[in-house]
């Protein structure tokens, strides 16, 4: 199997030109701009045989894209923060017209203020979009889990969209060796796009996205939470068949050092490595401490959550999107609905990297020491922000008593 080296952005256009998209269309934005600009690069020479369509805006990528892969050929797009939520519209149509297109989206903060850097902020806030969402921890998973998604969300029985989302930057930017599967071999897993369910043709007219009324609009949504239900399934198969191929194994959770932990932090994204080193740190020490990551965040893997931490006593979940109004953030909200009743864990949420502020191995320190805190009894709570600045109140126009 061939070795090459990629950044983030490189192995999510090698992933879609393995694919074979008959249509790309895509509007650059940072930090995705270098997908929308190698998708280009290949049409022109040759390396993906598609219609490249320059759309004006992410609202029309989507748009041009669900109409093309209803007409039956696979699709190629790509986004990021503010343009996926200008996408937000469309984003609904492709799921509940059930049109299994799969697009990287490459995390950035959400406005205002405004940031090139990255949070799980854009992405967040389309998780009950009926998308399927990955969150991948290193480039290597970025090539792994888009071709997975192909076969998952192509499914009969799932038909459903997969944002494969990376970070900003940490990922996106950052180079790293691959392993990559010929032409042929990806060709052989990924096979050709075969449309199902709606579709565009001539000679076989039916209404697409149509005005629908109340005696049959619960059903279809029931009909798209039925997919849901078989993507959890149909994932861990597709995962099976990836490992026995090409001998790299993929997850729904990803267990680190869990088996006899008394205190674990759960991650998602590509802050997962740094806490697996400070696991390890610690474990050095004598301490018994582990780490669960969420790799599939939608549907979101409640059971494998349930399993993974069953036995461990006090839990933090590091979400990298604020949450803002909500009593925790999102990543921890799920978590927590996962565990109540179940595990008696006490679950504590723990917020930063906004914007691009590096969750470092001390930012997991801190985190443990609390978390580690509450487990021997020298403390009852966590502070939920972990790396604000002292003069947060302080700072910009912002002038109010504390």
């Amino acid at each position: 199997m061939p070795v090459k080296m990629f950044d983030g952005n490189g192995a999510a256009v090698e992933a879609i030109r393995l694919a074979r998209p008959g249509v790309i269309a895509a509007y650059p934005i940072t930090p995705q701009s270098s997908i929308a600009e190698h998708l280009a690069d290949e049409v022109a020479n040759g390396s993906i045989d598609a219609e490249y369509v320059r759309v004006e805006s992410e609202h029309s990528a989507m748009s041009v894209s669900i109409g093309a892969q209803l007409t039956g050929v696979r699709v190629a797009t790509a986004t990021a923060s503010v343009g996926l939520a200008l996408m937000h519209e469309v984003c609904g149509v492709a799921a509940g017209c059930r049109v299994p297109i799969v697009m990287p989206v490459v995390n950035r903060s959400l406005v205002a203020p405004w940031s090139l850097w990255c949070d799980h902020s854009d992405t967040m806030a389309e998780r009950d979009t009926g998308w399927l969402q990955f969150y991948c921890a290193t480039v290597q998973e970025i090539l792994d889990l888009t071709l997975c998604a192909y076969r998952i969300s192509e499914h009969e029985e799932v038909l459903t969209p997969s944002m494969i989302c990376f970070d900003g930057f940490y990922l996106s930017h950052s180079m790293q060796r691959v392993d990559t599967p010929e032409d042929e071999e990806a060709w052989s897993f990924v096979g050709p796009y075969v449309r199902k369910n709606m579709y565009l043709d001539t000679k076989d007219v039916m209404f697409i996205n149509d005005l629908c009324p109340t005696v049959e609009h619960t059903e279809m949504k029931y009909q798209q939470m039925m997919g849901f239900k078989r993507a959890a399934e149909v994932a861990k198969e597709v995962f099976a068949e990836y490992r026995q191929r090409f001998g790299r194994e993929l997850h729904t959770v990803e267990k680190y050092m869990l088996d006899d932990a008394d205190v674990a932090v759960v991650t998602i994204g590509s802050m997962s490595g740094t806490g697996k080193y400070v696991v390890n740190q610690l474990r050095e020490k004598g301490v018994k401490a582990g780490l669960l990551r969420i790799c599939m965040f939608r549907p979101f893997p409640a059971e494998e959550v349930r399993e993974a931490l069953r036995g461990v006593k006090v839990v933090g979940v590091v979400d990298r999107s604020s949450g803002l109004g909500a009593a925790q953030g999102p990543v921890c909200s799920e978590v927590k609905a996962a565990l109540c009743g179940e595990t008696g864990a006490r679950v504590f949420g723990f917020t930063g990297g906004i914007a691009g502020r590096d969750i470092s191995d001390g930012s997991f320190r801190k985190i443990f020491g609390e978390l580690f805190d509450v487990y021997e009894g020298r403390a009852d709570d966590c502070k939920a922000w972990f790396d604000v600045r002292d003069d947060a109140m302080s700072i910009r126009e912002v002038d109010m008593p504390c």
